[in-house]
């Protein structure tokens, strides 16, 4: 299959009404035709935390959120998009339950990695340890298996010790055979793109960041597309790196998210200079997914390395907690800057941190929908959602500030806002309009404008920045009247 070149949804599956059945309601009922390009349900699978990221099985859904069948029926609608933790899995599952109960006599003891595969001594070495990119004080956990035989093991992710995210050896050929029958999994159920969820951490090696590990990450995620082209299904690597990091992956092939340019576009709206943006619009691979906001944060570190300023970024930030955003920090003190700088993700919604200004976000979603590639549209971010404090201080997760879950009256009230119906038409002509097919160039002009233009054929359209005023103009060549006209 080929990726739609189509706005896509990325939600949770209770969201937006509470279980897929209303989420189907809800598409039908206020978006039909909208998401053209699909809809990416944020893991919906049973879980022990972290919002769905820590699963426990891929073979059933969460039921009070509904079952496959529900999967099966957003599918007939739009192609759906599923994530595969292909980096670790929770520790409820029955694969570490029965390696917890077994020890090395469980049959699937190889698929979790001890400390011992990569330090044989059972003993990582301080240097080692400093090197490693790290999402947690310490990646290990100390477990229990067996008939009380102690094991350190792998988890990259997860709170406490024992964490319950438990990293997995892609290379056991226990592993391969479940990532096969999960892939062959989603087929049956109609999904048409599996997002690959935290694999630059899939490889682990002595001396290493243990992340993006060459050439050992090409092995696997090669060898998993392999299996996905076999199966009809486009993989979308999440993968948290500079950009050289990122041309890698795109010379091979895979599609990668856009994570430099939620920054770039927020800076640039914010401190009304569109410099930096426009440098970084000349050089960035077109084969992306955009976004501007999604279930984590707004990324800095390492997304940005070589496209930002500290000075600059400290200035932002304190701009956007005031506006109630909270920061998620690197670790490692390897991956700080030297100064010090170590802004991971800017934690908030989009509309929030543009102060509420209908003017600003509507001109934030026009440029990212004007930006070559498959625009990506957060639930929240779809309805100019605000933070939900409540909802991240009684959870005590920062993240869930940009996370509130819609009810259906909350959604019939949400739509009638005028900058969502702004926005929604844009979704509607960026879907519709042909030139978005055609050749993209970003145009001429001064740090205080930003012009982008998309011709056709005979076919154009512009969109027109003035930054000072927030100012949005969108200019097309009707394609029946043969006049120009512009987007209301």
């Amino acid at each position: 299959m080929s990726v739609k070149n189509k706005v896509q949804l990325i939600t949770y599956a209770d969201s937006l009404g509470g279980d897929l059945k209303k989420l189907r309601h809800v598409l039908n009922t206020h978006f039909k035709g909208l998401f053209q390009g699909g809809v990416h349900i944020l893991p919906p699978f049973p879980s022990s935390g972290d919002r769905g990221f820590s699963p426990v099985t891929y073979f059933q859904i969460e039921p009070s959120f509904g079952d496959w069948e529900d999967i099966q029926a957003l599918a007939a609608d739009q192609d759906v998009l599923l994530d595969l933790m292909v980096n670790h899995m929770s520790s409820n599952s029955m694969f570490f339950q029965d390696f917890l109960k077994n020890g090395s006599k469980s049959e699937y003891a190889e698929m979790f990695l001890s400390v011992k595969k990569i330090w044989p001594d059972g003993n990582p070495k301080k240097e080692d340890l400093d090197k490693i990119f790290l999402r947690r004080t310490v990646p290990f956990s100390d477990f229990t298996v067996g008939n009380g035989e102690k094991q350190t093991l792998w988890t990259t992710f997860g709170n406490g010790n024992p964490s319950d995210q438990v990293d997995i050896d892609v290379n056991s050929p226990v592993t391969r055979a479940l990532y096969t029958k999960i892939i062959e999994y989603f087929r049956a159920n109609h999904v048409r793109i599996v997002r690959l969820d935290a694999v630059g951490y899939v490889i682990k090696k002595a001396g290493t960041p243990c992340f993006f590990v060459e050439p050992e990450i090409f092995l696997f995620m090669d060898w998993i597309r392999d299996l996905a082209v076999k199966n009809g299904i486009e993989l979308l690597p999440e993968v948290h790196a500079d950009l050289a990091t990122q041309r890698q992956l795109v010379d091979r092939g895979y599609w990668i998210y856009d994570f430099i340019l939620p920054y770039l576009i927020l800076e640039t709206l914010i401190k009304k200079r569109s410099h930096t943006l426009k440098e970084y619009l000349k050089v960035r691979p077109s084969h992306q997914f955009t976004m501007l906001d999604c279930h984590d944060g707004i990324p800095v570190k390492p997304d940005l390395n070589g496209f930002y300023n500290s000075q600059d970024v400290n200035d932002l930030m304190d701009i956007c907690q005031k506006r109630g955003a909270g920061f998620s920090r690197v670790i490692s003190v390897e991956h700080k800057d030297a100064d010090g700088f170590d802004v991971h993700q800017i934690c908030g919604t989009y509309y929030s941190m543009l102060g509420g200004d209908d003017d600003a976000y509507f001109a934030a979603r026009a440029i990212q929908l004007f930006t070559p590639g498959i625009p990506q549209i957060y639930y929240v971010g779809l309805l100019a959602g605000k933070n939900d404090v409540d909802a991240a201080e009684k959870s005590g997760e920062m993240r869930e500030v940009n996370r509130h879950s819609y009810t259906l009256e909350e959604i019939d009230q949400e739509i009638e806002r005028p900058v969502v119906k702004r926005l929604l038409r844009l979704i509607e002509f960026r879907n519709n309009y042909p030139a978005f097919d055609g050749d993209c160039t970003f145009d001429d002009c001064s740090d205080e404008e930003l012009s982008i233009t998309w011709i056709k054929k005979n076919l154009q359209t512009n969109l027109y920045i003035d930054l000072k005023l927030n100012a949005v103009k969108i200019s097309f060549l009707d394609e029946k009247s043969g006049k120009q006209a512009s987007l209301d």
